[in-house]
């Protein structure tokens, strides 16, 4: 599942304070491959400790649920898809799958759920990627087994595809649903100045006590943070990067973010960073928008309605929408090059 990058500063969150009143609970445990932090303001210790573990729960059982190979549920829809190109599951599965996908057809297919078994293939679904490029003969017919949108259909629970020999994965998705879901959480108990966090990829709402929540997005060559933004009531910072997942093979770097047209790591971009409110739509867009890449990602932002949106490209310029350049605050201006574009 596609790991994304903001920083608790130094990896995504900054809060900038002297004594918070009252202190700041945090708390920080694995899922979805990666490290999720939550941090909980202007509640007692033990009633933030107790939504915690709520909280860690819900990513416990959706990552088992939701990763594409091992034991859960969209596992064995996966096992079904493979083998036949039709698979059943229950209706909490049906309707992530099915959201999923319709963020597929939102985005032109930048953003494609059916892309599981490329993205295996390639080793980024395993804690020892593979060290070279797949064999392009085997990509090739991976990719003639994906299926256009339009022969996708759903027979009550059951999904019928042509044939099989592709799968569903939900990265890039996944981690803004389950997010979405623990803030809904939170507020069920009341709770309403918090951020979680799963390193980098993060929903803030309410206040750092006196003080917006300050996050850091990572920069993707070096250490520390490339720029800063506030977030005060309820916003979602979504970065997707080339930096997380990848090996490099006679001096080229091979990523886990997958171009649905070609089947190899998408050029041209290093990171890109969307704020919205939905953290589910923020996590796709971020994908969509970075394979759609430098000079075209606006009339794909556009379509989306996405507004606020900050691309690095892979020879170091930037590029943002002006909301966005309104919003954030470079660490070092005067050494990037920085292109404010105009949304169609």
């Amino acid at each position: 599942m596609r790991p994304g990058h903001l920083l608790i500063f130094g990896a995504a969150l900054l809060t900038i304070s002297c004594e918070p009143k009252p202190p700041v609970w945090h708390t920080t445990f694995p899922a979805f491959g990666t490290r999720v932090e939550i941090s909980i303001a202007a509640v007692s210790e033990s009633r933030a400790r107790r939504a915690g573990d709520k909280i860690k729960i819900l990513f416990e059982t959706l990552h088992r649920r939701w990763h594409p190979w091992d034991d859960g549920a969209l596992a064995s829809f996966n096992m079904q898809l493979m083998n036949t190109g039709s698979a059943a599951a229950d209706d909490e599965l049906v309707a992530t799958v099915r959201q999923a996908l319709s963020y597929k057809k939102l985005s032109g297919g930048r953003f494609d759920p059916a892309v599981a078994a490329l993205v295996r293939e390639w080793g980024f679904n395993e804690a020892k990627p593979i060290s070279a490029p797949p064999d392009r003969e085997r990509l090739l017919e991976l990719l003639a087994a994906m299926p256009d949108q339009q022969q996708i259909a759903w027979q009550g629970n059951r999904l019928v595809s042509p044939a099989g020999g592709w799968a569903i994965d939900l990265g890039g998705f996944a981690k803004g649903l389950a997010i979405d879901r623990a803030i809904a959480l939170l507020r069920e108990d009341g709770i309403e100045n918090a951020v979680i966090n799963a390193v980098g990829d993060l929903r803030a709402i309410g206040r750092h006590n006196d003080r917006a929540w300050r996050i850091g997005i990572r920069h993707p060559r070096r250490a520390g943070v490339i720029a800063g933004i506030d977030i005060s009531g309820d916003e979602s910072v979504f970065t997707s990067g080339d930096y997380e997942r990848f090996f490099v093979h006679e001096g080229v770097r091979y990523h886990h973010i997958l171009d649905p047209e070609t089947g190899y790591p998408v050029n041209g971009t290093m990171s890109l960073t969307v704020i919205g409110g939905n953290g589910g739509i923020a996590d796709a867009s971020a994908t969509a928008l970075f394979v759609a890449g430098p000079g075209a990602w606006p009339t794909l932002a556009e379509a989306l309605g996405v507004e606020l949106v900050m691309l690095v490209a892979s020879d170091g310029h930037i590029e943002m929408t002006s909301a966005m350049a309104n919003r954030v605050t470079l660490e070092n201006p005067d050494e990037m090059k920085v292109v404010i574009v105009d949304m169609p």
